[in-house]
């Protein structure tokens, strides 16, 4: 049914700006994001891209199925039939998409806190709109109120990928090699549960313990970013107390993965990347392998040792993506836990690699901590370290330069990279706050601590 579009207006009058984002559309419900926002997202997303169908997806937040419904509203009022497939985990979206040949929007707001909406919207996989491509035309269309005026109404069909996606992703692994493993897994009562349920039952060998595997828009036990250390304690915990193999974390909707180690302690995300990288290389031998910015020296170091090519891209999963399928690369990683792989349309998957994890500890017959010994006696990392600013961000990134750039290489490709023979940074602004976030890395201990603080001294002075 059509809906009033009051807040089209506020829009208009540059009272929501916020909401369009880098990677995809993002507020407050019913704020700064309600149904009548999301009627016109769906009567501008047709506009722009001139398409006679569109997948539509959910997550599983309390204000999705209404949400969802208004989007449809928008996307048939504008002439574009629907194809519906429910409450979905994005990389079961970014499958039906690639599958059916379709652009698609997903009603998500992926790890932030309950009270969020948002979209994420593919126009023909691997590519999706982003603030550079596309997001920003649909807020102009929706401020200028420029929708073509319909010929007809668009028509709505139900579709059931569940089983198709299930093969996908089994076909991707050697399910006979994996071994007898005691797996804990923690879907923060977010979308994937269910799916990773219906996945592992087809792992007769592994014994997966669920952690708040039933989707609730609530969110009664903890938030959905396994990033923030709070959100995994409890199975860290877990995984210590009842001798697991590993621990497996997936934030909201399903497109990122975290692992815990036997020992309870959290792997780092480029330290991911090195291993499943250096793994798949046996697979495909030189094949190409991406990883973003921030990452540790670990990766490219791993991945030219076994005879791959280690390719650096922008952070985000537009530019990942776009990048894996330019360069037909057979893998990429982000620190934050994205994992994006050729086999799957160039998309980023949650499940998969918990999948890869598997059958990588069963071949080699080993713990991860043992595979991550190496790693962790020779690169020193910082993790992500964000600080608030009241100042310009380029600026401070300027300053940055001038105190750490003589004798390093500096480089700009996403925020500003400095590079010396032991050690080296990336301070980049984040897209949504006024934040500078450090990823800083150094040859000792001693070292990476040392420059860590004389940088974020600078940072937040």
């Amino acid at each position: 049914m059509p809906h009033t579009n009051k807040n089209v207006k506020a829009v208009k009058m540059g009272a929501n700006p916020d909401i369009f984002k880098a990677y995809d559309i993002r507020g407050i419900y019913p704020v700064d994001l309600n149904e009548d926002i999301a009627y016109s997202i769906g009567r501008a997303f047709v506009s722009y891209l001139k398409v006679g169908k569109v997948i539509v997806g959910r997550d599983m937040r309390l204000s999705s199925p209404q949400m969802s419904e208004a989007l449809a509203s928008g996307l048939m009022d504008q002439g574009a039939d629907v194809i519906n497939i429910g409450m979905v985990s994005t990389d079961e979206y970014y499958h039906a998409c690639a599958t059916l040949g379709l652009p698609g929007i997903v009603v998500t707001a992926s790890h932030n806190p309950a009270q969020y909406s948002g979209f994420k919207m593919v126009k023909k996989m691997p590519q999706v709109l982003s603030g550079d491509e596309g997001i920003q035309e649909i807020r102009r269309i929706i401020a200028a109120e420029q929708f073509p005026k319909p010929t007809h109404r668009g028509r709505m069909t139900y579709v059931d990928l569940r089983e198709e996606f299930v093969e996908k992703v089994l076909s991707l692994i050697d399910v006979d090699a994996i071994s007898r493993l005691k797996i804990i897994a923690d879907t923060g009562n977010g979308v994937v549960g269910p799916m990773l349920k219906q996945i592992y039952r087809c792992l007769p060998s592994i014994n997966l313990i669920g952690m708040y595997l039933e989707p609730d828009g609530s969110l009664p036990n903890h938030g959905l970013d396994p990033l923030q250390p709070e959100n995994r304690a409890e199975l860290q915990q877990r995984v210590v107390a009842e001798g697991a193999d590993a621990g497996f974390a997936f934030d909201g909707d399903g497109d990122r993965f975290f692992a815990i180690d036997e020992r309870g302690a959290f792997v780092p995300g480029d330290f991911i990347t090195a291993l499943m990288g250096q793994y798949l290389l046996d697979k495909y031998p030189r094949g190409k392998i991406l990883y973003d910015v921030r990452s540790s020296w670990a990766v490219p170091d791993l991945i030219t040792a076994a005879g791959g090519t280690p390719l650096m891209e922008r952070v985000g999963h537009a530019f990942m993506k776009n990048r894996m399928a330019k360069e037909n690369a057979i893998f990429g990683g982000e620190v934050t836990g994205h994992y994006y792989f050729r086999d799957f349309f160039c998309a980023d998957s949650g499940i998969l690699p918990s999948l890869v994890i598997l059958e990588m500890l069963s071949k080699k017959g080993t713990k991860l901590s043992k595979l991550l010994n190496p790693l962790e006696s020779t690169y020193f990392i910082s993790g992500e370290i964000s600080s608030g600013i009241s100042s310009d961000a380029n600026e401070k990134l300027k300053e940055i330069v001038r105190v750490f750039g003589n004798g390093g290489k500096v480089e700009w490709l996403d925020g500003v990279s400095i590079t010396f023979d032991d050690w080296h940074c990336n301070v980049r602004p984040s897209n949504t706050e006024p934040l500078l976030r450090l990823n800083l890395e150094a040859k000792t201990k001693t070292l990476m601590e040392q420059k860590r603080d004389d940088v974020l001294a600078i940072i937040r002075a």
